[in-house]
């Protein structure tokens, strides 16, 4: 069975002052525990044969990705299309903030200048279907709090991208197999069409 690790970059300054970020070219390094959780993730990984490391376009999850890996000759693939949501006009606000606005939209409402939610979990829809096709039998994905979750989810058998799973913790590994990616992806693909279909 090939093996899908997923885990979300460490805790960066971004995290720590609560803003939302959906834009790479903005930086949102590690904080000291963001550096710790890489570390540890990397010691619980220490042991597992890895072909590959695929990261967004942020520099969290790269930075988070060389310390996990430090010293192990792992190669490092970037990939889009995990990145983000594209929050467009949204970009630097608070949590609390964005939260407000995505309470007076649907998922299929698109961020002012940004994408949809629904648009988002189409992206890592594809995004997981194109790790399947990748010549890896072991890799690491480090991606984001939202791509996690959707799967998290789908894999659980829930209705609602969002529950019951919501938070996810920094730099936690969650494994899946091929056809639980496969299965998650579709599923993921799914929800998002209803939902845009139903608004």
């Amino acid at each position: 069975m090939r093996l899908y690790v997923l885990a979300r970059h460490g805790e960066s300054v971004l995290n720590q002052e609560g803003r939302v970020n959906g834009d790479p070219a903005v930086p949102g390094p590690l904080t000291e525990p963001g550096r710790e959780n890489a570390r540890l993730l990397g010691l619980e990984l220490r042991g597992l044969p890895l072909d590959a490391c695929v990261h967004t376009r942020f520099g969290r999850t790269l930075e988070t990705a060389r310390i996990a890996l430090e010293g192990r000759g792992v190669p490092f693939i970037e990939d889009g299309l995990l990145d983000d949501v594209r929050v467009g006009e949204l970009e630097g606000w608070t949590v609390d903030e964005y939260r407000d606005w995505k309470r007076d939209h649907v998922r299929a409402d698109r961020f002012p200048g940004g994408e949809s939610l629904d648009e988002a979990a189409r992206r890592y829809a594809t995004a997981y279907r194109n790790l399947l096709e990748r010549p890896y039998e072991r890799i690491l994905v480090i991606c984001h709090e939202i791509p996690i979750r959707y799967a998290l989810n789908v894999a659980g058998g829930s209705e609602d991208l969002d529950r019951p799973v919501h938070a996810i913790p920094n730099a936690l590994p969650f494994l899946f197999g091929d056809q639980a990616l496969a299965d998650a992806a579709a599923r993921i693909e799914l929800l998002a069409g209803e939902e845009s279909r139903a608004r």
